[in-house]
């Protein structure tokens, strides 16, 4: 049964490529604005599960779709705070100074869908990173080294990125990049597909 990434993402593609199963790319083209009141949480459970069906019209196979949102620690109202990919320069010099001696929360959603029978599995993987207090040279010089324009947080963890933080905390490493491999390689065994 064939393999297929669901994302335009090259993030996601390298640490695919790493587990060294042939795999194809596919984009899919939805809305990922997010909806009235909806949490994070219930974001990127249902931006995964719409890009692995938007690609199903197409294609079968085993198809890998994940989407991510950063949030910052709740606030005084309870409602966390999106962080979206910066797209200007000086977008990401705010985020970066927002975050600054902050928690940093993402949240990775990740679906595993069977074409042939239907079956999806879905999965959310949490990881915290707390921020250093940064000044705006050092944010200045960050950007200047590494392109984050296309990256929620406006940083590179797999990068230069990891030198603006304290600490980092989860399971999964690799779900900060965009992929929560640890979990994707058990669901692949749940569809027969074993990495070893």
């Amino acid at each position: 049964m064939s393999l297929i990434l669901a994302s335009s993402s090259p993030f996601r593609r390298a640490i695919l490529d790493k587990l060294g199963l042939p795999f194809d790319v596919i984009a899919p083209e939805i809305d990922e604005m997010r909806k009235d009141n909806e949490s994070p949480f219930d974001l990127v459970v249902r931006l995964s599960k719409e890009k692995a069906l938007e690609v199903a019209k197409t294609h079968s196979g085993l198809i890998i779709a994940s989407d991510q949102v950063a949030t910052f620690d709740s606030g005084e109202n309870g409602a966390d705070e999106i962080l979206t990919k910066p797209g200007t320069h000086e977008n990401a010099f705010l985020q970066l100074k927002k975050s600054s001696g902050r928690n940093v929360n993402f949240l990775t959603g990740l679906a595993l869908l069977n074409t042939d029978t239907s079956e999806m599995q879905l999965h959310v993987e949490y990881y915290k990173v707390n921020f250093k207090i940064l000044s705006d040279s050092q944010i200045l010089n960050y950007l200047s080294k590494e392109d984050t324009l296309n990256c929620a947080g406006s940083f590179k963890s797999e990068g230069l990125g990891i030198a603006l933080f304290n600490s980092m905390a989860g399971d999964d490493p690799n779900s900060l990049i965009g992929l929560p491999t640890i979990q994707l390689i058990n669901m692949l065994a749940k569809e027969n597909v074993h990495v070893l």
